[in-house]
């Protein structure tokens, strides 16, 4: 046990870190909202997007990327996970989120239901 440190005769288990709660912008318009989230260091395979009824949620895990035939052997800043939810409106059409992730922001576009779109109504004379 020469590189481990041991405390009371039992190895060290490594804790897990809380999450991180992801800066977002949210914007509104007459189609619906576009939420984006930054969540630096993230990649694809490692982000879940989740409706459960009216709540929103976010969860993911960063990632170093380093080059392939290098090995990371020491690390100060630690692999933030990051989560958040959020309620959403009933006037949103959760079945047709559209969802991108491009340069650590996530974008997520989710449409109002048609029959909460304003519409405009023609006004006859006579």
């Amino acid at each position: 046990m020469a590189n481990q440190v041991q405390t009371s005769g039992q190895p060290r288990e490594p804790r897990e870190q809380p999450a991180v709660v992801p800066p977002v912008d949210v914007f509104e318009d007459e189609s619906g909202i576009t939420l984006l989230a930054d969540l630096p260091g993230v990649s694809r395979d490692r982000l879940g997007v989740r409706v459960d009824g009216d709540t929103l949620t976010l969860e993911a895990t960063a990632a170093l990327e380093g080059p392939i035939e290098m090995e990371l052997i020491y690390n100060e800043a630690p692999f933030p996970s990051y989560r958040r939810s959020f309620t959403l409106s009933r006037e949103l059409d959760t079945s047709r989120i559209d969802a991108s992730l491009k340069d650590g922001v996530l974008r997520l576009s989710i449409p109002k239901l048609e029959e909460a779109k304003p519409r405009r109504i023609e006004v006859r004379v006579g």
